[in-house]
């Protein structure tokens, strides 16, 4: 952050316990009552399957009250964090107090039934992310990042009210619930323009490509509003997609639709990664390509599933961007880009590549019963096995493990992680108020797995490098808006 706004320190930085203003020590515990709160509230729905509801305006529901435990515990860690990363900067109560209006805002989003009330927290969601951003009021590349951002929320909040306004038009109804209840009856070119307004509002604020420049602008961001918005706010395209399932699963092409914008946004997530320098912009990158993953899941139509990705891809990028510090200090240059797989791998273990994730498929259709059919469910093993693939070689890639041994931990992370991932969805399609919608495979749908792994196997054995016009094009993909970015040392010298 710019120093413009910070009080300098000498030293070790002030104890947080004892030098912390009211707010943000109130709000801290605020937050984890809440937390608390919500989790009992979660046993009770899980133990007597109630649902609270004031007619026509809010309904608490599975998915409600699930969304609830895993916002106010990804904020209880941010607020946390935040006392001892803001401490001594000038802009810490008003900070807290946006972390939380932002915590406040999502929960009641993912409770909200009118469509009005839903459309209103959507856009103050974006128009809160967007403060946390430029928060920082004498930073001229966090005001454009903000001011990036604030016009990306207010398409995704158009196009949201768009949709909305349709689906009254079409159905007589003002709630959610409404709609979902009447989307038999819909068809026709007002149900196609309220359907692709969705799915273009999800994209948005997912930041699936081409509408990831937002995403890659807000690096000036303080850390734990990185994290929040990488664990928290990009989900919401999922909740969106979720909560309006019904609306965009009347008709097949349009789920293959989503499917494909989906897989085009985990394949160029992957790819623009392979080009950035720097942390934060891998960690942006990998988001993309995961919120593609999660797309796509709901294009199949397992939203359980895609809810259970966007938690697990929650807990995981807020790890990852809260020691983002850590990692710059112990990442040193290298000669080249490192695979766990490469052209220099051998048959062998190519071949144990292979047979480890045919296996974990097997396992997770065995836990889940998914992928035991020629329908959609086959391709949401495929693509869990996948991701979850990935996120173990990239587990065991950071360690100092020789390639050989690479091998043979990675089934050991494998394995497990694909345990997890499959009772984890378990347990939230139960909790979710949305069944699984399949369809049978179709060629296109063929196309596009064959097409994703031919892909995604070319990235993890490094052909693309090979091409300089390829890797040109990606370099300006991922950049960020160019007066986000900083030109001058001293506009970033906090002393």
């Amino acid at each position: 952050m710019s120093g413009r706004n910070s009080t300098t320190t000498v030293g070790s930085l002030p104890d947080t316990a004892a030098d912390s203003p009211l707010v943000p020590v109130a709000l801290t515990w605020l937050v984890w009552s809440m937390l608390a709160a919500s989790i009992a509230v979660l046993a009770v729905r899980v133990r007597t399957g109630f649902t609270w509801e004031v007619p026509g305006v809010v309904a608490v529901d599975g998915l409600t009250v699930l969304m609830w435990v895993v916002v106010t515990f990804f904020s209880g860690i941010v607020h946390s964090y935040s006392r001892r990363y803001m401490a001594g900067s000038r802009v810490k109560t008003p900070f807290f107090a946006t972390v939380f209006g932002f915590t406040v805002v999502v929960m009641g989003l993912v409770a909200a039934d009118h469509l009005a009330l839903f459309a209103a927290l959507w856009l103050a969601m974006g128009l809160l992310m967007a403060k946390l951003i430029g928060i920082v009021g004498g930073w001229d590349q966090a005001q454009a990042a903000a001011s990036v951002a604030r016009r990306y929320f207010l398409a995704s909040s158009g196009l949201l009210g768009l949709a909305l306004a349709a689906l009254w038009w079409a159905t007589g109804a003002t709630t959610v619930s409404g709609v979902a209840a009447a989307a038999d009856t819909l068809g026709g070119p007002v149900w196609l323009a309220a359907a692709g307004a969705l799915v273009l509002a999800a994209m948005i604020q997912s930041a699936l490509i081409p509408f990831h420049g937002w995403l890659l602008s807000s690096m000036t961001a303080p850390t734990p509003a990185s994290a929040l918005m990488h664990a928290g706010f990009v989900n919401a395209g999922g909740i969106l997609l979720t909560r309006f399932a019904p609306v965009v699963t009347v008709d097949p092409a349009l789920m293959l639709a989503i499917v494909a914008v989906g897989g085009a946004s985990a394949i160029g997530g992957k790819l623009l990664k392979s080009v950035q320098t720097d942390v934060k912009g891998q960690l942006g990158c990998s988001t993309v390509g995961q919120m593609g993953f999660m797309i796509m899941q709901a294009g199949l139509g397992f939203f359980g599933a895609a809810i259970t990705h966007l938690i697990l891809h929650g807990f995981y990028k807020a790890y990852q961007f809260l020691s983002s510090g850590s990692e710059v200090e112990h990442t040193s240059p290298g000669d080249g880009t490192p695979h766990t797989v490469g052209p220099v791998a051998s048959v062998a273990g190519a071949a144990v590549t292979l047979l480890t994730g045919l296996a974990g498929g097997a396992l997770f259709a065995v836990l889940t019963g998914k992928g035991t059919t020629a329908d959609s469910g086959l391709l949401l093993t495929l693509f869990v096995v996948f991701t979850t693939l990935h996120a173990a070689r990239s587990a065991v890639q950071h360690t100092s493990l020789s390639a050989t041994a690479r091998y043979g931990a990675v089934p050991l992370v494998f394995f497990p992680a694909i345990g997890i991932y499959a009772v984890v969805y378990s347990a939230v399609s139960a909790l979710v108020p949305v069944s699984a919608v399949t369809t049978d495979l179709t060629l296109l749908h063929g196309l596009v797995a064959v097409a994703f792994v031919a892909i995604y196997t070319g990235i993890e054995t490094g052909v693309h490098e090979r091409s300089q016009r390829l890797y040109v094009a990606l370099l300006n993909a991922g950049q960020p808006a160019a007066d986000t970015v900083l030109t001058a040392t001293e506009d970033y010298n906090e002393y």
